[in-house]
């Protein structure tokens, strides 16, 4: 492997990272309107149901070539994320 085959490599990365990027935007943009969806319903915030059904749909989703514990733990990170957002939008709307 050539140092070009190494810079080929990380435009990949980057690459894939601004997708990544992208979606994770994307994401929040959608758990802003649950937000708002929940704060007219007066709902909590949290369901602990709901987030337990979206990790186990996703760990049984990984391809062979990834552990479904690490797509647990990815996603146990941006849920925790887009909880944290949602929960101080709700919690301005109350201020």
């Amino acid at each position: 492997m050539s140092e070009s085959d190494l810079a080929r490599l990380r435009r990949g990365i980057d690459e894939v990272d601004g997708e990544i990027l992208a979606l994770l935007a994307r994401r929040i943009e959608l758990v802003l309107e649950v937000a708002a969806f929940k704060h007219q319903g007066q709902m909590a915030a949290y369901d602990p149901e709901r987030e337990r059904q979206v990790l186990a749909r996703l760990e049984s989703l990984a391809p062979a070539s990834l552990d479904g514990r690490v797509v647990r733990r990815v996603f146990e990170r941006i849920i925790d994320e887009s909880r944290h957002i949602e929960q101080q939008l709700l919690s301005k709307d109350h201020d």
